[in-house]
């Protein structure tokens, strides 16, 4: 168990965060960006405040600020400051997510808005909360996708729980966002009554070759 975790960012993925990793932690420690003081930060390249209260070589730092530029300027701050510190960050497209990838980060969890509203959901589901801490921790191959279904006639008027989605295409369904972007988990009572239709967005887990094939099978990409 690493004995402090650092959340750089104040909004809304902070407090599901904080209560998702608690019982991984001895200490979490919650920073604002412009704030004074220990619970606070800046963007220059000095740590030495941050670095004098906590143990950076036992640690994990998860970015988390909503500025994609100033989360990617964070990311090469820490990683110029800190070599070998476990950089998790936020980002809300490929693009930025390569980006942070470029500036140092050790895992980086890709999301558009909508995806991000379906993570924060799932911090607070126990059932999926031990894919999650692979993904994020243990440089898993497992991926999160976010994948439209451009052809729903394979699925023949079926409900997304009633596909063993695991055993047929290797591949875990987690969330179903609609076309007005409204999302419910797959085992929601409104999800068990959705006939899967062209439009849908499932939220997945997978492997990437699983992933890619189940694209081809509904002519879809990941989003």
């Amino acid at each position: 168990m690493e004995n402090n975790a650092l959340i750089f960012g104040y909004n809304e993925y902070t407090f599901e965060i904080e209560k998702n990793i608690s019982s991984n932690y001895k200490k979490i420690h919650i920073l604002k960006l412009g704030k004074d003081g220990e619970d606070g930060f800046d963007l220059s390249d000095n740590w030495d405040n941050l670095s004098n209260r906590v143990d950076m070589n036992d640690c994990v730092a998860f970015c988390i600020l909503e500025d994609m530029a100033e989360n990617i300027f964070l990311t090469i701050s820490l990683r110029e400051a800190f070599k070998d510190l476990i950089i998790v960050a936020l980002a809300q497209d490929k693009e930025s997510a390569d980006k942070l990838s470029l500036a140092g980060a050790t895992r980086v969890l890709p999301t558009t808005q909508t995806t991000a509203n379906v993570i924060v959901e799932m911090l607070e589901k126990p059932i999926v909360t031990e894919v999650f801490h692979d993904i994020l921790y243990e440089k898993s191959a497992l991926k999160i996708a976010q994948i439209k279904i451009e052809d729903h006639t394979i699925f023949e008027g079926k409900h997304p729980t009633d596909i063993e989605w695991s055993s047929q295409y290797g591949i875990i369904v987690i969330s179903v966002v609609h076309e007005d972007m409204s999302s419910e988990f797959i085992h929601s009572t409104k999800a068990r009554h959705h006939v899967i239709k062209s439009g849908d967005i499932f939220v997945v887990v997978g492997y990437e070759n699983d992933i890619n094939e189940f694209e081809k099978l509904i002519g879809s990409k990941s989003e």
